[in-house]
Parts: C-alpha cells; sequence; structure tokens
C-alpha cells in the first residue's frame, strides 16, 4: 500500500523522492564522469600543447644548426681577411689557435664552476631534514620520561 504505483509516481502525480543511497551513487557516478572528462580535456590540451613545444623546439634546433653555419662562414671570412698579410695557410693556422684557447678558456671555466657545485646535495633540505629528525627524536625521549 505505500509502495509508489509502477509509472515511477506517487498517488499524488509526483515522482518518488530518491533513497539517501541512489544520491550518493548518482553523486558518485556525476563525480567520476566529471573527473574522467576532465583528464580528457587535459589530456587533448597537454597534446597540442606537447606538439607547439616540439615544433618550437625543432625551430630552436634549426636556429642553432643555422648559428653554427654562420659561424663557420665568419671564421673563413676572418681567415681571408688575415690572407692578404700573411700566407694563407698562416692566416687559418692564427684562426685556429685563436679558436682552440677560447674553447680552452670556457672548457676550464665550466670545469670550475661544475666543481663548485659539487657535492650535489640539496645542502640545506638535508640540515633542515636533520634538525626535524632531531626534534622528534627529543619529543619522542621527554614522552618517554613521563
Amino acid at each position: 500500500m505505500g509502495d509508489p504505483p509502477r509509472g515511477g509516481r506517487t498517488a499524488d502525480g509526483r515522482p518518488p523522492e530518491a533513497t539517501v543511497a541512489q544520491l550518493v551513487q548518482r553523486a558518485t557516478d556525476q563525480i567520476t564522469r566529471l573527473v574522467r572528462e576532465e583528464l580528457t580535456l587535459a589530456r587533448a590540451e597537454l597534446t597540442a600543447k606537447g606538439r607547439r613545444a616540439g615544433s618550437g623546439a625543432a625551430m630552436v634546433g634549426g636556429a642553432g644548426g643555422v648559428a653554427l653555419l654562420a659561424t663557420g662562414a665568419l671564421v673563413a671570412a676572418f681567415i681571408l681577411v688575415l690572407a692578404e698579410f700573411m700566407p694563407a695557410w698562416v692566416a687559418a693556422l692564427v684562426v685556429a689557435v685563436i679558436l682552440f684557447a677560447v674553447a680552452g678558456l670556457l672548457a676550464l671555466t665550466g670545469k670550475k664552476q661544475v666543481e663548485r657545485t659539487m657535492p650535489a646535495q640539496p645542502e640545506s633540505t638535508l640540515h633542515s631534514v636533520r634538525a626535524d629528525v632531531e626534534s622528534v627524536q627529543r619529543a619522542a625521549r621527554k614522552g618517554r620520561g613521563r
């Protein structure tokens, strides 16, 4: 007698109220669907951004290659200028020695900088963690002393 009719309506014509379990189930379903849709949207967005970043990185790499060629042309021009004042082989040798000297200075400077950063440990974080551990140990000792 208290059951709603089969048509899904109560005696006064309104739809029956959902139980708490049904409401929780609906909310769970809706949240699950929302999370899936958001993840799908995020994946699509990241895919598009990844493609743009990939093509941008390729362009930067291409620019580096062209810059390398331009540097070679500049070195050749410098050799030709020096060749006006000395034999061409001497001019090429002078430019090569200058380039090796620059490369050596860059390598030494880079090596010193790398050595200064070693060891590669997060010193302040390690210090902070050690302090936290000591604090917890002191608190544990105080707790046992009661």
